[in-house]
C-alpha cells in the first residue's frame, strides 16, 4: 500500500513551520484514502469538510470514474489553512459483450420493480450511518478464501444494452464457505433474499465507510451486533441474480463505491 506524506511549509520572519498530514493508500480512481492530522485540525476534500476524529483520524474515497484532480485542504489549530492537490492515476476496466441472453436476464419484469425500490431504500439507509468511529483504520483482512473471479470496475453490455458497472471484488467459492469481517464494526443491515443480491449484509465501519456482502447462503449475525475484525459473519451461496456460487464484496465511503481490492493483499484470479 502507496503510503503518501503530504507536507506544506510556511514561513513566518526567520521562523519556519512544518504541518504534515499522512495519507494512506492508492492515489487512483476507485481508492479508498487514510488519513492523520494533528489533534484539533479540520480537512477539507474539494471543499467539502470531513469527519476528523479526537486523534486526528479521517477518510475519503473516489468512484471508478472520479475526477483526476481534487484538492485537499487542512488546518490545524492555531496554524493557517493549507491546501495541496490531489491527483488520482486513471483507470481501465474491462468490458465483456454478451448477445443472445433472454430479455428477462437483461431488464427485469415489471411485477418486481416495487420490490427493488424497496431493496434499493433498505441499501441506502444502513449506508447512510455516520458513527464517530474509526475501524476503518484497521489494515483490512479477505472476507472469505478463494480465487477471484471478478473485479472492481467491470462492465457487461448484454444484448447492446450496457449495465451498470461491477461496484465489488467477486471471491469464487462453494455455498456454505465461511464469510468474516473484514474489520471491525456494526451490522447496519441482514435480508436474507433481495432481488438482485439475494441474501445481503452491511457492516458500517465508521464515517460513512461500509462493507457489503451480496449473494449470501446465511448470516451468523444480526443489525446492531459489534462485529470483530475476523469473526464469522456468515456463509457464501448463490442467492439472488447470479450464476454460481461466489462472494461480491463491495465497499462504500459515504456514497462513493471504492474498490476493496485496494485495502488489501493482492490474490490470484480465476
Amino acid at each position: 500500500m502507496l503510503k503518501v506524506v503530504i507536507t506544506t511549509l510556511f514561513s513566518l520572519l526567520i521562523s519556519v513551520n512544518v504541518i504534515a498530514i499522512e495519507l494512506e493508500g492508492e492515489l487512483s480512481q476507485g481508492a479508498l484514502i487514510r488519513g492523520k492530522a494533528p489533534s484539533g485540525s479540520q480537512v477539507w476534500l474539494d471543499g467539502k469538510a470531513l469527519t476528523v476524529s479526537e486523534q486526528g483520524y479521517f477518510v475519503f474515497g473516489f468512484g471508478r470514474d472520479a475526477e483526476l484532480k481534487h484538492e485537499l485542504s487542512w488546518q490545524a489549530p492555531k496554524q493557517p489553512k493549507q491546501q495541496q492537490d490531489v491527483i488520482l492515476k486513471k483507470r481501465e476496466y474491462d468490458v465483456q459483450r454478451i448477445e443472445g441472453l433472454p430479455p428477462k436476464m437483461v431488464t427485469p419484469p415489471e411485477d418486481v420493480l416495487a420490490r427493488i425500490r424497496l431493496d434499493n431504500q433498505q441499501v441506502a439507509k444502513a449506508r447512510s450511518r455516520r458513527d464517530p468511529r474509526v475501524d476503518f483504520m484497521q489494515t483490512f483482512i479477505w472476507p472469505a478464501e478463494g480465487p477471484i473471479s471478478g473485479v472492481y470496475g467491470s462492465q457487461r453490455v448484454l444484448n447492446g444494452q450496457p449495465k451498470r458497472p461491477h461496484f465489488g471484488v467477486d471471491v469464487a467459492a462453494p455455498t456454505g464457505t465461511s464469510v468474516y469481517a473484514p474489520a471491525d464494526g456494526i451490522v447496519t443491515l441482514w435480508v436474507p433474499d433481495m432481488y438482485y443480491s439475494g441474501g445481503t449484509m452491511i457492516i458500517d465501519h465508521g464515517h460513512g465507510v461500509s462493507s457489503t456482502f451480496l449473494h449470501l447462503h446465511a448470516g451468523h449475525v444480526k443489525v446492531g451486533d459489534i462485529v470483530q475484525q475476523g469473526q464469522l459473519v456468515a456463509e457464501i451461496g448463490a442467492t439472488g441474480r447470479v450464476t454460481g456460487a461466489h462472494l461480491d464484496w463491495r465497499m462504500n465511503w459515504q456514497n462513493q463505491r471504492v474498490d476493496p481490492a485496494l485495502l488489501v493483499p493482492q490474490r490470484p484470479s480465476n
